[in-house]
């Protein structure tokens, strides 16, 4: 009788196990199914997430008056550039490396290092005023333009030369000379070319700070829409 009463509860131990082996059983073959499945899943959602692409670089390289001297530092013609790039030229993005007193040998010394740093698509090139004023020989000043423009054309970066006037105390042939060094370059080498940047208020005492060389914050936006003029055909 001991044996019989048994019987029932050996029965259903029997099928309990088999229900558990079965349960472990199709465990077993769901993770490994979610493990073989794993790297075909990551792979179809790499497909379908594309990779952000690295913002192409507009390099300025500039004096003083792309430093933005005697300004806030979001204030210069440099920065709102920087904002409306942002804004309406999404993949790009402005470095200005730009130092008040700069010549253009100062320039030519530092593009290279410059180039290797940011990999720019553009780059600016502002730079000469510093030498008319310090009355520095013609052929000097754009011998170092000259390399400049080498240097990023070299990378295959496109250019954009950023011209200054010298006032006419200078004398005729300097003042002349130093204009000419821009567009002669700006031909020779087919690069954008602008020819003066303070165009748009060179005539408005007003537009200038106190030393008469350095535009205030309020001339800075007349600035950016100037350069923008050349600039944007290059941002594609």
């Amino acid at each position: 009788m001991f044996t019989k009463s048994l019987r029932p509860l050996n029965e259903g131990y029997a099928a309990s196990r088999r229900r558990v082996q079965c349960a472990i059983g199709w465990g077993v073959v769901l993770v490994l199914a979610l493990a073989f499945a794993a790297p075909a899943l990551a792979q179809s959602a790499a497909r379908a997430t594309p990779a952000t692409a690295p913002a192409r670089t507009v390099l300025v390289m500039g004096d003083s008056l792309s430093a933005g001297y005697g300004l806030a530092a979001s204030q210069g013609w440099v920065a709102l550039t920087a904002d409306r790039v942002a804004k309406d030229r999404p993949g790009w993005r402005v470095i200005n490396a730009s130092i008040s007193g700069e010549t253009t040998a100062g320039g030519a010394s530092r593009i290279g290092g410059e180039i290797k740093r940011t990999k720019p698509a553009v780059v600016v090139i502002e730079l000469g005023a510093n030498d008319g004023l310090r009355g520095l020989p013609l052929a000097q000043s754009r011998t170092n333009l000259e390399r400049m423009i080498r240097a990023s054309k070299d990378t295959g970066a496109k250019v954009l030369l950023i011209g200054m006037r010298m006032p006419p105390n200078l004398g005729r042939e300097y003042t002349q000379g130093f204009a000419d060094n821009y567009s002669s370059l700006a031909k020779q080498y087919e690069v954008s070319l602008l020819p003066f940047l303070l165009e748009p208020i060179a005539l408005d005492r007003n537009a200038f700070q106190a030393d008469n060389l350095h535009p205030v914050a309020s001339a800075q936006p007349k600035l950016r829409d100037h350069v923008w003029t050349k600039l944007a055909p290059l941002l594609k």
